[in-house]
């Protein structure tokens, strides 16, 4: 019987004879020619959008909300936005190829923040802050920086140890060092807004990732003393929180900002004065185009039509998260969930604080807010998402052209 197995013709494959390349997988052949016939990535149109309505519309109310100085921060905050949006357009063609060269690893891009966030602690203050770089002709803010990178390395840490969270606290030493000395690198600049936000995206992060609420508990007991100590010893933060319970009986002094964004909101109405009619505006309410920019908003348009913006922010969350449930790597998934809800809390605690929700803090509202680094980055966020949801699109039409090839030729 040996002998007559061995005598056996062979089967002919007739799926190697016509399509040998598909057969072998993704063969040299097949990678070469893809290569020469490298097509622009597809992207996400409503995301593409959501991005180009924010654009236009922070342009227009970065002009209508600057009172003496309008055409002056328009036209700075129209070279931001080229600035961004030209990175976010690279970055979505070429930040999956970019991530795989060393020097963009996500450890090394965190070496360079901390760089940078030391160098800025030496620098002259600028509103009793240490903040900015200050290059002349832009002023650098590395927490702007560090927004982004430390989603990225934490995304890449939770896809290496994808599924092992849940029975192994030990691994989210790591990940709590770095984010810890991230935020109090921040936190020494005398920001404390930053760090919170970023800490909450943090641990959201990992409790998508599998991480147990009992294995965060202890950490944030740890940290609780810190942050006790920062609301309520540090003289103009526990004015600042005690001056939001009661706005109204420090209106002179500590509740004087927040008085005014009520009195720019309730003045709006139900259909606004119109665009350009603020007059909060007029030195009555400070920071008008950066961080109470919301406020004038809420004056010159309505509630009604303030709500249209709330539901962009809204959609972006909801199609973040929904892109972000379907990506075909942890990787992919963390950084979509990550980035976009960095965007979309930054914006609710600004409105949150515009409306009194929350206390008075130097937090952007993405896209509108006027300020180099906040708007670059911002954009540079939305390039890194549209990039990973496109490069996963890409591999499910490559994988049907394969699978209908294949389907062809039975």
């Amino acid at each position: 019987m040996v002998k007559l197995f061995n005598k056996a013709p062979k089967r002919r494959n007739n799926f190697i004879k016509r399509s040998p390349t598909l057969y072998k997988g993704h063969s040299d052949s097949f990678a070469a020619r893809r290569k020469e016939e490298w097509k622009p990535l597809r992207l996400d149109k409503r995301l593409a959008f959501i991005t180009f309505a924010f654009v236009l519309f922070g342009l227009l109310f970065t002009y209508s909300s600057s009172a003496f100085d309008s055409t002056s921060f328009f036209k700075r905050q129209l070279l931001f936005d080229m600035l961004g949006v030209a990175a976010a357009l690279f970055l979505s063609q070429t930040y999956d190829k970019l991530q795989k060269i060393k020097i963009f690893s996500p450890m090394n891009l965190m070496y360079v923040t901390w760089v940078l966030l030391v160098a800025v602690l030496f620098t002259r203050e600028q509103a009793n802050v240490h903040r900015w770089i200050d290059f002349g002709f832009f002023k650098l803010q590395p927490s702007e920086i560090a927004k982004v990178t430390l989603v990225i390395y934490v995304a890449d840490y939770l896809n290496n140890v994808s599924g092992k969270l849940a029975k192994n606290w030990k691994l989210l030493i790591k990940p709590m060092a770095v984010a810890g000395v991230t935020l109090a690198l921040i936190l020494a600049e005398k920001d404390i807004g930053t760090p919170t936000l970023m800490g909450a995206v943090f641990v959201f992060m990992l409790l998508v990732a599998g991480a147990r609420l009992k294995h965060l508990a202890v950490p944030a007991i740890a940290v609780s003393p810190i942050i006790i100590h920062q609301l309520l010893f540090v003289a103009y933060r526990r004015e600042r929180l005690f001056s939001f319970l009661n706005p109204f009986e420090k209106a002179g002094s500590s509740g004087y900002q927040l008085v005014q964004s009520f009195l720019a909101i309730g003045s709006g109405g139900w259909f606004g004065k119109g665009l350009g009619n603020s007059e909060l505006k007029l030195e009555y309410l400070p920071a008008a185009h950066t961080d109470f920019i919301f406020s004038i908003m809420c004056e010159e348009l309505g509630l009604l039509r303030v709500v249209v913006i709330l539901a962009f922010f809204c959609w972006l969350l909801v199609r973040g998260i929904s892109l972000a449930r379907v990506a075909k790597t942890t990787f992919h998934s963390m950084v979509i969930f990550g980035l976009t809800i960095t965007i979309c809390m930054q914006a609710f605690f600004n409105m949150a604080m515009a409306v009194g929700l929350l206390p008075t803090k130097g937090i952007a509202l993405p896209f509108f807010s006027y300020g180099g680094s906040s708007v670059i980055m911002t954009l540079v966020m939305m390039g890194i998402i549209l990039n990973m949801a496109a490069v996963d699109n890409t591999q499910n039409n490559l994988r049907e052209d394969i699978t209908n090839y294949k389907n062809r030729n039975k």
